[in-house]
């Protein structure tokens, strides 16, 4: 036996790309081997309804070291995937589908293969240009972003770029000690802290998609005597305004556009002089390589600047 033929492309139609869905089928591809073919996808699910059964950071990395990959695919192993339960059924009916000819050791290794290519992935890139505008830079790196997480679903790229590029600039700013960093993960999940970031009395939430959760969160930042700032895309602003408007806390609430708080950031980084406009922008992207390579996992969220 080898490859099943439909692999690859069931692969490729279906978005297996990301860490969420690789850590599911490298996982799945062991119940494969344990249970055997075919595979109740009901019995794959937890107790609680909301998780796949035996997924997680330990599960995955134990099958990445038997092929000498140490690196972490994800500190979730892909619990925290909204879209975890769908891709474990759109894989267990795809390997049912094909058991006469599912050799579990090639499909194993078709896995790991596509994990080496997400380990390699590219970088985004911007580049600095002295006749363009700073915010026309940091637009360029934020639809690279969008435009990735559209063809990978369920994997929020232009979430973390807009988190960590403001937790770079805070750096930048204050020191690399001022602020707490967090991966975008754990960041995006519910819990108790302030918000994405905190500074002195001020609490910052980053988004790319205003709610009335978020504006929520806000109004519990005012009833706890601290000052709401809420950053996002321009195509936010007006969402977040209204919705502020709604809550009857307009007034109360600072809505930034990253583009701006980035751009501002810079210039007075670099002193509002043209050498050290260049200057700003190779720490602001150091600073925000260095956050990444400390608290993701997925080294394609780095950026090279060119110039």
């Amino acid at each position: 036996m080898s490859l099943p033929d439909g692999l690859p492309p069931f692969a490729a139609a279906k978005g297996f790309r990301g860490k969420g869905p690789l850590s599911v089928a490298l996982v799945v591809t062991q119940h494969a081997r344990r249970i055997g073919l075919p595979l109740e996808p009901d019995a794959l699910v937890t107790d609680g309804g909301g998780q796949v059964l035996g997924l997680g950071k330990g599960a995955v990395q134990a099958i990445l070291k038997k092929h000498g990959i140490d690196r972490v695919l994800a500190s979730e192993g892909g619990r925290t995937s909204r879209g975890s339960l769908n891709n474990m059924r759109e894989y267990v009916a795809f390997l049912n589908g094909v058991q006469g000819d599912a050799d579990l050791d090639a499909i194993e290794c078709f896995w790991i293969d596509r994990v080496r290519d997400f380990f390699a992935g590219k970088p985004f890139r911007i580049r600095f240009d002295a006749s363009r505008g700073l915010r026309a830079m940091v637009r360029d790196l934020i639809e690279q972003a969008v435009e990735r997480q559209k063809n990978t679903p369920g994997v929020h790229y232009a979430g973390a770029v807009l988190q960590h590029l403001t937790g770079a600039a805070l750096d930048c700013v204050l020191g690399p000690l001022a602020v707490a960093h967090n991966s975008f993960s754990t960041a995006d999940a519910p819990g108790g802290r302030a918000g994405d970031f905190l500074i002195g009395d001020v609490a910052l939430h980053v988004t790319t998609a205003p709610g009335e959760a978020v504006v929520e969160k806000c109004r519990e930042n005012l009833n706890e005597s601290l000052r709401p700032m809420l950053i996002t895309l321009g195509r936010g602003l007006t969402v977040a305004e209204e919705l502020a408007n709604n809550a009857g806390v307009a007034e109360r609430i600072d809505v930034v556009d990253i583009e701006q708080f980035v751009a501002l950031t810079l210039y007075e980084l670099g002193r509002f002089d043209a050498e050290g406009r260049r200057d700003a922008v190779e720490r602001l992207v150091e600073r925000y390589n260095a956050i990444v390579e400390e608290y993701e996992t997925d080294p394609s969220l780095k950026i090279v600047l060119r110039r």
